[in-house]
C-alpha cells in the first residue's frame, strides 16, 4: 500500500487577494511562508488556516459554550483538511494596561503571590494580599501605583498670561472647559488680567483656595441663573478631580493629559513597589515580594531554587518552568515588575512566544508572524533553536518571515507573489531552498550587504550628556546632524532608553514613527488614514452643489441597507457568523443617490477604486498629490484609496503610518524599525525615502536591527555589551566601514554579511 502523508490540505482559497490558490502543507516540518508585503501570506496562514482551525475547535463545545467564545466565520475556501489545533503568535502589541507587567502577562505573579502566603514570615494570610490591588495589599500613600503624582504649578499655569487667554494650560481647568469658563464670569478674578499681576491674596485664591477656615463662594451661571457655589483653588480642585483617583478611568481628560501637567516620583512609603509597608515586612530567606519582583530573572531563577521547605518548593517548581522559558528566550535580564508596554518591539515579541512555549502537548500548529521583528541577528539563533526544539516534539511550525537566517532553516519555503495586493495572491514557489531560482526572494538570498564607503561630511551634532533612563550608565553622545544615522545593539542595551527618552526630552520637536498599531477597522480607509477624504467630499461638494456629507459612507451617503459597511451579517443565532455582500449596494457602501453625482467623470466608488498610482494622475489638489506621493514614496503605489487599513499586512501598517509621518514638515525624524515586515526587496525603497529626506536637509536617525540599514547608514551607534542591567553603555560610534573593525555583536553579523554570498 503506498504510504499516507499526513499533511494539511487546502484547496480553492480565495479570502482578501487569494486567486483559489491550491496548497499540501506537510506537517512536523518548519514552513516558511515569504513574499513581498501584501502578497498573501497572512491570507492562507491566518485568514484561512488559523481560522478555519479555530472555528473546528470550538464545534467540539455545547452551543451554549460556543456562544460565550469568539465565533469564526469558515473561510472562503474549497476544501480545507486535516487541520490540526493552533497556537498563534501574532505581532500585534500585547494589549497592556499601565499595571499589565511581564509577572502578570506570564501568569508567574499569582504563583509568587501563593509562595508567600504559605511560608513568608511573619504570615500575612491569604494570597490575594500580597496585590497592590487588594484593598489590604494596596500601599495607602500612592495607592498601589508605586508613583506619587503630584501637580506641577509652573506646567498648570502660565504667569504671562490671564484667565481668558488659557492661563490654564490643563485643558478641563482652561476656557475651554465649565470650569475654566466658571473661573471668568464668577466675579473673584479679572479674566483678563495676566496672572503675574495679581496680588497675593488674589494668587493664593486662585491657587490655594480661601485660607484656612473660611470659605469663599463664587457663583456659577447656568440659564436658570446664578447658582452658589463654593470655590476650592485650582491646586485642591486639580488634586481631588485627577489624582486622588484612577485617572485611566477618565473620559474627558486622558492619564497622559495629567501626567503632562504633573511630577510624578517614585512613592516613599513602598520604594515604588505598590505594596503596604506591612506586607513588606513578609519575608522568604530575608527577601520580600517587592525584592522577588525587582530581581533580574537569573537571580529569581537561582532564589526559588534555594528554596526548602517542602511547601513552598512545590510552588516554586510550578513558577520556574516558565521563568526558564523566559531566559531561554534571552530575557533573563528583565524582571517580574518590568511593565509590558515599556518593552521593546523584540522584548514583547519573545515574552509573548515564551508564554505559548509551556505546553507539553504535541501535534500542534505554532504560527508565529514575523518571529524576528525587532530581533538582534544574535538573537534571531535562539529562535531558531526554539523552532526545532517545537518541531522535534511533533509539532508543526509555520512562519511568516522575511529574515534570510530563519528562511534558510526551513524544512519548506512556500513564495506567495509575484506582487502585492491585486498583483499577488499566487504560489510562486513551494520547496527546498536549493529550489529556489529567479523569485524575488531567491534574489534576494544571493545579494550581499553593500557597505557605505562614501558616507556624508558631518558638520554638527545633536548632544545627549550623562543619560541615565532605565538602564543608561551616565552616558554622553554627540549624534550627528543632517545625515543617516543607525542606533543598533541588542534588545534590552539601551536603544529605546536612549533615542525616546533622553534624546526626545532634549529635541522635543522630533517627529517620532514608534512601533504603536494604528486605529484598525473596516470604517477605516487609506484615504481617510491619510486625511485626504475630506478634500475629496469637498471637491465633489463644490463640483455637484451637494452637502459634503453626502459623498460620505458613515455620513449622509450610507446605503440605508447596509449603512455603510458594503457587508450584511445577518444574526443566525448559534450558527458560525455568516458575511454577504450587500445586495442594495453591491458593497460599493453608497446610496444610489450618492453614487449618480460625478466629478471629472467618476463617482465616489470609482474614485476610491483608483490606485495610488492612478490617483497621483486623476488628482490636481496639491495638498492631495503631496499625500498621496508619500504613499507611492513608500512603495504603497499598488494599493486602493478605499482599501481598509483592517485588510493591510502588517508591513503595508508600518509604511502607511510612516507615510503619515512623512507629510509632516520636520527637520528630525526618529524611526523604531523601520524594516519591520519588510521584504528585503522593500528595503531599498525605503532606504530611498531616507536619503531623500536627509538630502532635503533633515535628519533621520533609526533604531535598526537590519544590516541592510545599518550598512548604508552614514554614522553607526551601538549600545550594550548585552541587555539590561549588562546594557547601557556606548560601545561603538563610527561609519559603517570603521565598524567592520570593531568587535562587538552587530559587527560580528555585519562583517559576516560582507563576506558571504548566500547560497
Amino acid at each position: 500500500m503506498p504510504e499516507i502523508k499526513d499533511e494539511i490540505i487546502l484547496r480553492g482559497l480565495k479570502e482578501n487577494n487569494l486567486k483559489n490558490v491550491d496548497l499540501n502543507i506537510p506537517k512536523e516540518k518548519i514552513i516558511v511562508f515569504t513574499g513581498l508585503s501584501g502578497s498573501g501570506k497572512s491570507s492562507v496562514v491566518f485568514d484561512t488556516l488559523a481560522t478555519e482551525s479555530r472555528r473546528q475547535m470550538t464545534l467540539n463545545y455545547p452551543h451554549y459554550v460556543r456562544y460565550q467564545m469568539p465565533r469564526y466565520e469558515r473561510p472562503h475556501a474549497d476544501l480545507m483538511q486535516n487541520l490540526s489545533p493552533v497556537v498563534v503568535v501574532e505581532q500585534r502589541p500585547t494589549g497592556s494596561n499601565s499595571r499589565s507587567t511581564v509577572g502578570t502577562y506570564m501568569d508567574i505573579n499569582p504563583l509568587i503571590r501563593v509562595l508567600f502566603s504559605r511560608i513568608g514570615k511573619p504570615s500575612i494570610g491569604s494570597a490575594n494580599e500580597f496585590s497592590s490591588q487588594s484593598s489590604f495589599g494596596r500601599c495607602p500613600e500612592c495607592g498601589g501605583f508605586g508613583e506619587v503624582i503630584a501637580p506641577d504649578l509652573n506646567k498648570i499655569i502660565d504667569y504671562n498670561e490671564s484667565l481668558r487667554d488659557y492661563a490654564v494650560k490643563f485643558k478641563p481647568l482652561s476656557p475651554s472647559g465649565w470650569q475654566g469658563r466658571w473661573m471668568m464670569t464668577c466675579g473673584l478674578f479679572d479674566p483678563d488680567k495676566p496672572i503675574k499681576d495679581y496680588s497675593e491674596e488674589e494668587l493664593h485664591l486662585l491657587l490655594y483656595g480661601p485660607r484656612e477656615g473660611e470659605r469663599v463662594y463664587a457663583p456659577f451661571h447656568t440659564k436658570h441663573g446664578p447658582q452658589k457655589h463654593e470655590w476650592d483653588g485650582l491646586l485642591p480642585r486639580f488634586t481631588r478631580l485627577y489624582i486622588n483617583r484612577d485617572i485611566s478611568k477618565l473620559k474627558e481628560v486622558t492619564q497622559d493629559d495629567v501626567l503632562a501637567v504633573s511630577t510624578h516620583s517614585l512613592c516613599p512609603t513602598c520604594q515604588g513597589s505598590g505594596l503596604n509597608p506591612k506586607v513588606l515586612e513578609c519575608r522568604i530567606n530575608g527577601l520580600n515580594i517587592a525584592e522577588y519582583d525587582q530581581f533580574e530573572l537569573t537571580e529569581l531563577l537561582e532564589e526559588l531554587t534555594n528554596i526548602k521547605d517542602p511547601m513552598g518548593e512545590s510552588i516554586a517548581q510550578q513558577a520556574i518552568p516558565h521563568i526558564i522559558q523566559l531566559v531561554e528566550m534571552g530575557l533573563g535580564y528583565l524582571s517580574l515588575s518590568r511593565k509590558m508596554g515599556t518593552l521593546s518591539g523584540g522584548e514583547a515579541q519573545r515574552v509573548k512566544i515564551a508564554r505559548h512555549l509551556g505546553s507539553s502537548l504535541n501535534n500542534i500548529t505554532y504560527i508565529f508572524d514575523e518571529p524576528s521583528a525587532g530581533l538582534h541577528p544574535e538573537e534571531v539563533d535562539m529562535l531558531i533553536q526554539m523552532m526545532k526544539n517545537l518541531k522535534a516534539q511533533h509539532n508543526t511550525v509555520i512562519v511568516i518571515e522575511h529574515d534570510l537566517s530563519v528562511i534558510k532553516v526551513a524544512d519548506e519555503i512556500i513564495e506567495m507573489g509575484p506582487g502585492a495586493g491585486v498583483n499577488g495572491g499566487e504560489v510562486v514557489y513551494q520547496g527546498k531552498l536549493e529550489g529556489l531560482k529567479t523569485s524575488p526572494t531567491a534574489t534576494t538570498l544571493n545579494h550581499s550587504l553593500k557597505i557605505n564607503k562614501n558616507p556624508r561630511d558631518i558638520e554638527s551634532y545633536f548632544t545627549i550628556k550623562r543619560a541615565s533612563n532605565n538602564n543608561l550608565k551616565n552616558i554622553s553622545v554627540n549624534i550627528p546632524k543632517n545625515v543617516l544615522v543607525s542606533i543598533c545593539g541588542v534588545s534590552g542595551s539601551g536603544k529605546s532608553s536612549l533615542m525616546f527618552g533622553a534624546f526626545t526630552e532634549s529635541y522635543p520637536e522630533t517627529i517620532m514613527v514608534g512601533q504603536g498599531s494604528i486605529g484598525i477597522s473596516n470604517r477605516s480607509t487609506l484615504a481617510t488614514y491619510m486625511g485626504i477624504m475630506d478634500d475629496i467630499r469637498s471637491i465633489f461638494s463644490k463640483e455637484t452643489g451637494q452637502p459634503a456629507g453626502l459623498f460620505s459612507f458613515n455620513s449622509l451617503g450610507a446605503c440605508p441597507s447596509c449603512k455603510g459597511k458594503g457587508v450584511l451579517t445577518p444574526d443566525v443565532a448559534f450558527a458560525d457568523p455568516v458575511t454577504i455582500p450587500c445586495e442594495a449596494c453591491g458593497g460599493t457602501r453608497y446610496s444610489d443617490e450618492a453614487l449618480s453625482y460625478r466629478y471629472q467623470d467618476k463617482n465616489m466608488e470609482e474614485i476610491l477604486d483608483l490606485t495610488i498610482d492612478e490617483a497621483i494622475i486623476y488628482f490636481k489638489m496639491p495638498k492631495i498629490i503631496k499625500r498621496v506621493n508619500t504613499l507611492k514614496d513608500v512603495g504603497l503605489g499598488y494599493l486602493t484609496l478605499g482599501q481598509t487599513t483592517s485588510s493591510l499586512s502588517g508591513g503595508e501598517i508600518q509604511r502607511l503610518k510612516l507615510a503619515s509621518h512623512l507629510q509632516k514638515e520636520g527637520q528630525i525624524y526618529l524611526l523604531d524599525e523601520p524594516s519591520l515586515g519588510l521584504h528585503t526587496k522593500d528595503n531599498g525603497k525605503l532606504l530611498d525615502v531616507f536619503q531623500k529626506l536627509v538630502n532635503r536637509g533633515n535628519s533621520v536617525i533609526i533604531i535598526e536591527h537590519n544590516l541592510e540599514f545599518i550598512a548604508a547608514s552614514d554614522w553607526v551607534i551601538e549600545l550594550g555589551p548585552g541587555g539590561g542591567k549588562q546594557g547601557g553603555h556606548i560601545i561603538f560610534e563610527g561609519t559603517p566601514e570603521e565598524m567592520l573593525n570593531a568587535e562587538t555583536l552587530t559587527a560580528k553579523w555585519l562583517k559576516d554579511g560582507v563576506r558571504k554570498h548566500f547560497t
